[in-house]
Parts: structure tokens; sequence; C-alpha cells
């Protein structure tokens, strides 16, 4: 098949080196609003080049994977599917809540297959407890707790444009949670502090969060986040229930220093960067995608899926800027 990659950035290119080495991938086709992006990964993974998003999709792709800013989402979600061809984008749908209700709404309207990245429902251990939840082996799960610990803040710029910690680093926990435990949030609380660089402060972000979920079936969950965590790049997960408890996330490269005594755990370096402690997950998510255009399974991550996270991060941010806790009906569009 042929594939279309739009937007070249730090994600971007990191998916051009591995859809160019997936076997259903015959040809690629790149492009950027940076003309020597383009070219340079154009000419490091032997693709071709187009110098728009219109003129890829005009010269025939099977599909397309969107790797560009949040802005532009919205709008090449759109294309692709007025194209009718499948789409894969890195989340989220949109920056504004409206606008990823009225894009999700289209896009099951239309009927062509989307996937939204949320690359830790490829990992081999959060699939693991996620089939323990399904199993009923933990027995009903009661406590669930999610982390994702940044070694350090990205730059001024990208948080400006991010959405705020909830929006841009939450949401890979709130999707965990909701897709290891197959329920619903119903409520949130959230709580944090600027702490750091002033420019977390200023742009009425937080660095470092707590979020208090309650599910459905009233289990709850607690979710972690910080852009301060030096040791290095900190993605976990555990579940508790009444008959058993697991861990997704737990290795030699768990960046904790233990200080039991004779403890000989983590071993190893600890990961640094979310594409190194998540790279076999971007790679079997990226080939879960092109089992979708190949019309062998449906979509692993629905526009559907990406609205419910949208909506915890919603309240999540409401929720710290009232103080309160709240009803994700309080946040949900008609």
């Amino acid at each position: 098949m042929r594939l279309g990659l739009i937007g070249l950035g730090r994600i971007g290119s990191f998916h051009a080196d591995t859809l160019s080495r997936l076997p259903a991938v015959d040809s690629l086709v790149v492009t950027d609003v940076v003309p020597a992006a383009t070219r340079a990964v154009a000419e490091r993974v032997g693709a071709d080049v187009a110098d728009s998003p219109a003129s890829l999709l005009a010269g025939g792709v099977d599909a397309i994977v969107i790797a560009a800013a949040t802005d532009a989402h919205t709008e090449l979600i759109r294309a692709g599917v007025e194209a009718g061809v499948p789409v894969f984008c890195e989340k989220p749908l949109s920056g504004d809540l409206a606008e990823a209700v009225a894009i999700a709404r289209h896009v099951t309207e239309r009927g062509t297959p989307v996937q939204v990245g949320y690359p830790r429902r490829f990992d081999p251990a959060f699939s693991a407890a996620r089939s323990a939840v399904e199993s009923g082996e933990l027995g009903w799960v009661h406590t669930v707790r999610s982390t994702t610990l940044d070694p350090s803040p990205a730059p001024r710029a990208y948080i400006e444009t991010s959405g705020g910690i909830f929006r841009d680093c939450s949401v890979h926990d709130f999707d965990t949670v909701r897709w290891v435990t197959g329920r619903e949030v119903v409520e949130v609380y959230a709580t944090g502090s600027a702490r750091g660089a002033d420019f977390f402060a200023e742009l009425g972000d937080v660095a470092t969060a707590a979020t208090l979920l309650t599910f459905d079936d009233g289990a709850t969950a607690v979710v972690s986040n910080t852009r301060y965590n030096p040791r290095g790049y900190d993605v976990r997960l555990e579940l508790h229930g009444t008959e058993d408890s697991v861990a997704a996330g737990w290795s030699d490269t768990t960046p904790l220093r233990n200080l039991e005594p004779g403890a000989t755990w983590p071993a190893g370096p600890p990961a640094t960067f979310f594409m190194d402690r998540l790279t076999a997950a971007f790679r079997a998510e990226l080939q879960a995608f092109t089992d979708v255009v190949a019309g062998e399974r449906s979509s692993p991550c629905t526009v559907d899926d990406a609205l419910a996270v949208a909506y915890i991060a919603e309240a999540a941010a409401l929720s710290l800027r009232e103080h309160r806790p709240v009803r994700i009906d309080e946040v949900r569009l008609p």
C-alpha cells in the first residue's frame, strides 16, 4: 500500500522511519509546511515528496497518517475522509472541544475508518492488564493508578499551544484507564501546581497535576503527571481488584532509585524519552493501522474514544479552575 504522512516534526519524523519499515507499506509520500524538513525526511527514508497535503491526496494514496500540529488535525481529518481514505491522526482530534465533537460526528456519518494515536493501547504489558480485567481474574477492580512523568518541560512555544497539561499529557492516562477498565468516567477532581518555569502560571497551566477519576461502577483512578522528573520518562499503571493486583511499566528501565536495603532493581538505564519507552508500541500501533487500511480490522481507537478522553480533559481543566469536582455531563456538548 501507498501511505501519505503529513507533518514531519518530532513525532512525524519518527513515524516516517517506522512506516518505511513496515512490510505492508510499499511506498511512502511525505509533506510538511517546512520544505527542508520534507526533503530531509524523504531522502532519509526513501519517500516521495508532496508540496502540500492537498497534492499528497490528489497524487493518490491508500491512507494518510497525520502528525501535524494540533490546530491542523480537524482540517486534515476532514480532507482524508472527504477523499475516502482511512486516516490515522495523532491525538487530539482538536484543541477545541466543539470542533472535536463536530469532526467526530462527520467521521461517523461518512463511515471512513479513522484511528486516533494512543500508543499505550499497543504496549504488551498494558494490553495484558486489559486482558486481566476482561478475564475477571482481578475480581472487581476498585483502584487504578496511572502515571506519566516527563523528564523536563517542553519549550514555552509548545506549552502555549498544547492546551495545558490535562489535554496534552494526562489524556494518555485518561485513555489508558478508560480502555483498560472498560468503564466510563463520570466525575473528575483535579488539582495541580505551577511551580517551575514562570510560563506555566503565565499561561494558566500547571507543571504538576493529580486527577481523581470516578468510574460509572464506583471504582476510582488516580492519575499523576509532571513536567519535572529528571531521572527519566516514567509511564506506569497499577490495577487493584478484589482477587489480584497487577502492574504495567515496572521494568529495569523504570526511572526510580530504589532505597530498599539489598535491592538491585531497577538494574538497567532509565528510559529518557517517550519515543524510547514506547518504540515497540508505536510500531504496533502503525502496524494495526495498516490492517485497518487493508480492511482486516476495525479502528482500534475510534473518534468516539478520543472524544470521551477530550471530555475527561475538559472536566479536569474546569475542576482545576474552580476547585471542585466536575461531572462529565457538565462539559458534554449536545
